[in-house]
């Protein structure tokens, strides 16, 4: 079959050659269709690029639940099934050439996601080829494509992952709760702690922060009440971060924060980066919207421990990142090192023999 100029829309009129991409999160669930099958002398110019969206995204603001084996299937179906077949409709595409779910929690809870997602999507979407990815995978190969180095992803949780192309290394991830140093809900989190010691009249408070808290909140005794209950209490923490940023330049307990912040970013990073050579190194998510605040001390932290490392501009976001991922894998080329806990492939035959793409 051959391709227009555009690529992923055939010349003979049949229903055009589309990926899925999925981006899960603390925040919620996003979807989105993408174009594949770049033409051979396009794929080093295009190698490192997330492929054109031919429609979405699609978002769902309810984070997918966690069970006793982790990340619910039946939930993330419930949720991702509606927006894959309105995008296809809308795309007027039949068939997916490959989908990628990248997936918070995916290394430590994805033991559902891996073993439900393959045949329910072979079974409602008829997909062949499909990787679950660590949310960090799809946050690096939007960053960073497929190009050795470092990549902080911070949003509502905050991870470090690396690759030298044979394998995947990550720091922190480990969840609100346990970790996530730096990310937008252990800044918030942080923030309303200073809060909470202003009201009390305990050390280390700032009457700037129980200000904005109030505002935002309500009364600090029923702040409990409000957050411990909601199932989205991470987006919760990560929407005070914010106001923290808001205050670094005129409140010294928010610049602490902040600056703590960029130290646990710094040490994650070094944990993860390749040693030898020039490595690539990008920051993606959405603490980083907060600039100088974060970017000023976070770019001094990464000046003392990586200083081997290459700063470049992020490409894209994790949804992106999916994008190449699923196009790479409908194309037969994807590149980057399969792991079972960080990138999960499942095809039509073993993996290491996928080198064309996926045709009907």
């Amino acid at each position: 079959m051959t391709l227009d100029g555009g690529h992923g829309r055939p010349h003979d009129g049949q229903s055009p050659a589309v990926v899925l991409a999925v981006d899960s999160g603390g925040s919620g669930l996003r979807a989105a269709l993408g174009a594949h099958g770049a033409p051979d002398g396009a794929v080093d110019r295009v190698r490192h690029e997330a492929p054109a969206r031919l429609g979405g995204p699609l978002t769902s603001r309810e984070p997918v639940r966690t069970g006793p084996r982790g990340i619910s299937a039946r939930h993330l179906l419930e949720q991702l099934l509606p927006m894959a077949r309105r995008l296809m409709a809308e795309a007027g595409a039949e068939r997916l050439g490959a989908v990628a779910v990248g997936a918070a929690g995916l290394a430590t809870l994805g033991d559902e996601l891996r073993d439900e997602l393959p045949a329910a999507l072979a079974r409602e979407l008829g997909v062949r080829r499909l990787a679950l990815a660590a949310d960090a995978v799809t946050a690096y190969t939007g960053a960073l494509g497929a190009r050795a180095g470092a990549v902080i992803a911070a949003g509502t949780g905050m991870i470090a992952v690396g690759t030298d192309l044979t394998s995947w290394r990550r720091a922190d991830g480990w969840g609100h709760l346990l970790g996530d140093c730096g990310g937008g809900a252990w800044i918030g989190r942080a923030g309303l702690e200073a809060a909470l010691r202003a009201f009390d009249g305990r050390p280390g408070g700032s009457a700037a922060l129980l200000a904005r808290a109030e505002e935002m909140f309500g009364p600090m005794p029923e702040l409990p009440g409000l957050l411990y209950p909601r199932t989205d209490r991470a987006a919760v923490l990560a929407s005070f971060a914010p106001e923290v940023a808001d205050l670094c330049g005129s409140d010294p307990v928010s610049s602490r924060i902040l600056q703590t912040a960029a130290r646990h970013m710094a040490e994650s990073a070094a944990a993860v980066c390749p040693a030898d050579g020039e490595p690539h190194l990008a920051l993606t998510g959405g603490v980083f919207n907060v600039g100088a605040a974060i970017l000023g001390p976070l770019t001094e932290e990464l000046g003392e421990r990586l200083p081997h490392a290459w700063r470049v501009p992020a490409l894209g976001d994790p949804l992106d990142g999916a994008l190449r991922i699923a196009a790479d894998l409908a194309d037969g080329r994807l590149a980057l090192p399969p792991d079972d806990r960080m990138l999960y492939v499942v095809t039509e035959k073993p993996y290491g023999e996928i080198n064309g793409s996926n045709s009907p």
